[in-house]
């Protein structure tokens, strides 16, 4: 069997299970996977650049943000309807994402990364600044009515479910088929060896940019898909920890790996849930998980998958 059956056996047998698990799981579990969906979607936005191109962002949280202020805005202060403003969220993300690109990637490594922080900041302290409209870190709700598509209410468990998976699945799909194209290879040539892939004649710093633009656009739907799913949005979606947790996600689940991204937010997600709730120092037994996991699983659970038992993994 080719790599490619295989790898669209993998999605697409994934995809199916999670939407058999929308009606065997009780409504808690429901709830947490239709929010882990959404947030893998942002993790997949991010594997794109950091996975796949080996560019360390450290100010995704902006394009998360613009996605989420662009529906949250248009629906809270201008009546837009939920899909005109879902495609306005995305169009804010794929806007910002191209001139953060032009300008960031001006510079390479730790400048790189530096910069990218920068910019994140300053939008994060814009939208505290424009308080009147955003209302800051106190955030604002996106009311119940609005919250809906062709009659279907998203704040229905299961059509929330549903929603989560579609955008998910849209965006895994798009990744893994970009990824068995040459578009996608010449991404991993830059992450391996960038100076050789130039000397092979590709335009490395177009390939840069249009994974910048394509990371942070992804990463901008996820962001609005929270905010019309969830009903809400905050500022602290755009602080320096929501750009912190996508590369955690990445990193745990297994970087340059499609399914990597989602493993990572359920393993976290579910780590902080049940060590919670045995004592008030979750965060010390979260650490400790993590940095054996960074000891003994360099590669992501995923990743380690790969290395030890299933070469193909995409």
């Amino acid at each position: 069997m080719s790599i490619d059956r295989r790898s669209l056996l993998l999605h697409g047998g994934l995809i199916a299970l999670l939407f058999a698990l929308g009606f065997l799981l009780p409504t808690y579990h429901q709830g947490n996977l239709a929010r882990i969906m959404v947030l893998a979607t942002y993790a997949v936005g991010y594997n794109v650049l950091f996975g796949y191109t080996g560019l360390l962002s450290l100010g995704h949280a902006m394009f998360f943000a613009a996605g989420m202020y662009g529906l949250g805005l248009t629906m809270h202060h201008g009546g837009l309807s939920a899909i005109p403003a879902f495609a306005l969220g995305i169009l804010c993300a794929a806007a910002l994402s191209t001139v953060v690109a032009l300008l960031a990637l001006r510079t390479i490594g730790v400048a790189f990364m530096i910069v990218t922080l920068m910019f994140s900041q300053a939008s994060f302290l814009a939208i505290l600044y424009a308080g009147d409209w955003t209302r800051g870190d106190e955030g604002f709700v996106i009311t119940q009515s609005a919250r809906q598509i062709a009659g279907i209410d998203l704040t229905d468990p299961l059509a929330r479910y549903m929603a989560a998976l579609l955008i998910f699945a849209v965006a895994l799909l798009i990744t893994a088929r970009m990824m068995h194209a040459s578009f996608g290879h010449v991404l991993v040539g830059v992450r391996e060896n960038e100076e050789r892939t130039r000397m092979l004649g590709y335009d490395v710093y177009r390939h840069k940019l249009a994974a910048v633009i394509i990371s942070g656009t992804i990463s901008g739907a996820a962001g609005a898909a929270y905010a019309l799913l969830f009903g809400y949005v905050g500022a602290t979606f755009a602080s320096v920890q929501y750009s912190i947790f996508p590369l955690l996600w990445v990193l745990l689940g297994g970087a340059g790996t499609t399914i990597g991204p989602l493993v990572g937010v359920i393993f976290m997600f579910y780590l902080i849930d049940y060590s919670s709730g045995l004592t008030n120092a979750y965060m010390l037994i979260a650490g400790i998980v993590l940095v054996l996991l960074t000891l003994f699983a360099r590669t992501g659970l995923m990743g380690e998958v790969r290395k030890r038992w299933v070469a193909w993994l995409p």
